[in-house]
């Protein structure tokens, strides 16, 4: 199935504590390139995502965006500092002797004071973020790669139709070329018969040039190329394969022949055929630059 090589997808899902989004977008770029943007405690995220979607996208400019948040406090560590409370407790209990004041010191009392509590981030154990953040991943890809299938088809129909046409062109050169010998000959036998008047021709003669001329401009090998490299593009298109540089390759091949055809040829008839023939192929070249 050909694939376009723009696509984009996204995930959000709570894995967890965590809420995980995973945004997948690519434009078109002759080899596969890729590019995380990650939050900074999670760059040795980049690497995984390259090495998992490397194998599941062909071409294209890749770019992968990941926003991990956690839950408030899910991610925090609170621990009292036992030793500053007692050492409060026991100058406030002193103080209040001191001034002869009520015992009445509360726990909410020191919680209030600096440096009883200490707020750490805890350390997050990265093999279960990379599962978390594949899970997501795997669903924005399956998103992704829809959007390249969608865009696929709408470039199939519009290339086939596009070879539908090259193929009755190449059928028409065909259908003419041998035409344009017999008119050659014909030309030929006439001027000589208005050079020469009323004396006799020789007809053998006229034959041979003729068929001078015709093997000069026979497009047969051309045309049966074409034909075969037409027959292998509608083959390619309908795999599932990636199979962006082969067509690529069948391009060439084929521009290659319409260049040759058109610079045999001796009659306007084929001329503007073949100029019709090279703007289609110029329209798939163009259509396959956008193909994975």
């Amino acid at each position: 199935m050909i694939r376009s090589m723009t696509g984009y997808g996204r995930e959000r899902r709570l894995v967890g504590a965590r809420e995980i989004t995973v945004e997948i977008r690519a434009v078109n770029h002759r080899y596969f390139e890729f590019n995380a943007r990650t939050p900074r405690a999670y760059g040795y995220l980049d690497e995984k995502l390259k090495n998992f979607l490397s194998g599941k996208v062909g071409r294209g400019k890749v770019e992968v965006s990941v926003s991990v948040v956690n839950n408030e406090g899910a991610d925090l560590g609170i621990e009292l500092n036992l030793k500053t409370a007692q050492g409060y407790l026991s100058a406030l209990r002193a103080a209040n002797e001191q001034l002869g004041l009520p015992d009445d010191v509360a726990l909410s009392h020191i919680m209030r004071l600096p440096e009883v509590f200490t707020v750490r981030k805890t350390t997050e154990d990265e093999d279960e973020i990379w599962e978390a953040v594949k899970q997501v991943t795997e669903t924005a890809l399956e998103k992704f790669v829809s959007v390249r299938e969608l865009e696929g088809e709408k470039l199939k129909e519009d290339i086939s139709s596009r070879l539908d046409r090259m193929e009755s062109l190449v059928s028409q050169i065909e259908e003419r070329s041998p035409q344009v010998t017999e008119l050659y000959r014909n030309r030929l036998f006439s001027k000589l018969k208005e050079l020469l008047n009323d004396r006799s021709i020789d007809e053998s003669r006229i034959l041979t040039e003729a068929a001078i001329f015709a093997d000069k401009t026979a497009v047969d090998e051309e045309t049966v190329r074409l034909k075969s490299h037409i027959a292998q593009f509608r083959k390619h298109i309908a795999s599932d394969e990636q199979i962006g540089k082969q067509l690529d390759f069948l391009v060439q091949e084929m521009n290659r022949e319409a260049n040759t055809t058109g610079s045999k040829c001796q009659d306007l008839a084929i001329t503007r055929m073949v100029v019709d023939l090279k703007s289609e192929i110029e329209k798939i070249r163009e259509q396959i630059q956008n193909i994975e």
